[in-house]
């Protein structure tokens, strides 16, 4: 053509690049029982919730990656963090692109931590960062986020698919080379899921969340992947003015304030990992005018809730399809557990009927022919609820099944009564 079409330089084009192909250096291999598997460095973090998460403390080298939503208290609980770990003569670098040193250091001394052996730097290049830590050498290393750095070879915004990609890549190289534990602190889109491109969490190590409800103090850490540990662990904490604290009985905190005998309540005991939870599912079912009638739903799946209200009106004739239908876990707590059926179904029946359940508590997933199915872990799930004194239960035992008609009726519910 004569000249580049983009910019219309006449220049010649030139070839870039070695033409010379080299050959790679064979890679080292062992057989397998010679492989010798050593246990992974742990290093405490001083936060009993978080090294539950964890599987018992951070690993050296490795790579660490925190979502949630905006606000949630994610550059606080990191900061609280590193203030532990200092505590333990544990060296940690915060590198934040978002806010100016003076303004994480504002944080912390709202939170109460002043420790010469947390350092502060605020920069947006990844090769600057490097370097800093390169020569600092801590014990840790907090990116806050990891949508705000780049590399300035690639002529893009920070956030973009390929600036997150390679700037994790060398951040996770810096992890692998020098032993520094390297956490990311990633935002998350209008769906809940990490911005940028899915690769980060294969690339990661560990992928947490952090969840919370808005209006109330309660904060959970989730392990979504874990290398070093069981995943789908959770901590509990308390947001207060001072800080995140831990929760040592989660289910006396979401209980509180429990009243029984309204209509359209119920606890379900939820297992995260080795641990039960007794958690408060709500349901208001209201008449409306409108030809739509509203769905709301918080901390259940939309779907499976649909669900249970088709079930409920096929198989226990309770017609709510001309009635709005609102329902809430307590607390910002999040069920993914198919056993948050039968709850669901009962607090729905409890408020279409008026009839309040008193201290009722149930678990069981729901089939499309209306029966209820038993699920894992009874045994933590009975413990827990005989600890907090609840003996009024509903549910199938294990390896049988129950009829949804039949559970209604052994809590009361009969539009016949």
């Amino acid at each position: 053509m004569g000249f580049c079409p983009q910019c219309g330089n006449p220049d010649p084009l030139i070839e870039m690049g070695d033409r010379v192909s080299k050959r790679a250096k064979p890679a080292e291999s062992v057989p397998l029982s010679r492989a010798v598997s050593d246990e992974a460095d742990r290093i405490t973090t001083g936060w009993r919730e978080v090294d539950r998460v964890l599987g018992g403390g951070t690993v050296r080298g490795s790579v660490l990656l925190l979502g949630g939503e905006p606000g949630v208290g994610k550059s606080t609980l990191l900061l609280q963090l590193a203030g532990a770990m200092a505590q333990q003569d544990s060296t940690v670098l915060i590198a934040s692109a978002e806010e100016s040193i003076q303004q994480v250091a504002l944080r912390a001394s709202r939170l109460g931590i002043d420790s010469d052996l947390v350092e502060l730097t605020a920069d947006d290049d990844v090769d600057a960062i490097v370097a800093v830590a390169q020569r600092a050498r801590p014990d840790l290393l907090v990116i806050d986020s990891i949508q705000s750095v780049g590399v300035p070879e690639i002529p893009s915004a920070p956030g973009g698919v390929a600036q997150v990609r390679e700037s994790a890549a060398r951040l996770i190289r810096l992890a692998k080379t020098t032993g520094i534990i390297v956490v990311l602190v990633g935002h998350v889109t209008k769906d809940g899921g990490l911005a940028g491109p899915k690769i980060l969490e294969h690339m990661v190590d560990v992928v947490l969340y952090l969840e919370g409800d808005p209006d109330r103090g309660f904060r959970v850490l989730r392990s979504i992947k874990n290398r070093f540990g069981a995943t789908h662990i959770s901590g509990m904490f308390d947001m207060r003015s001072d800080g995140l604290v831990e929760v040592d009985d989660p289910s006396k905190v979401f209980l509180q304030g429990w009243e029984s005998d309204v209509p359209g309540t119920v606890v379900f005991p939820a297992v995260e990992g080795r641990r039960s939870v007794l958690v408060e599912v709500q349901a208001l079912v209201t008449p409306t005018n409108q030809p739509l009638p509203r769905r709301s739903i918080r901390g259940l799946e939309t779907a499976r809730v649909n669900q249970v209200i088709a079930v409920l009106q096929r198989h226990a004739d309770l017609q709510i399809q001309d009635k709005e239908v609102y329902v809430n876990v307590v607390g910002g707590w999040r069920l993914d557990e198919p056993g948050s059926d039968l709850p669901t179904a009962l607090a729905i029946a409890s408020s279409a009927l008026d009839v309040p359940l008193r201290r009722l508590a149930a678990w069981g997933e729901i089939g499309l022919a209306g029966e209820v199915r038993s699920i894992p872990f009874e045994a933590r799930r009975l413990e827990e609820l005989n600890r907090m004194g609840l003996d009024n239960r509903i549910a199938p035992g294990a390896g049988e099944s129950l009829r949804l008609v039949d559970a209604l009726g052994r809590a009361g519910l009969r539009q016949d009564d």
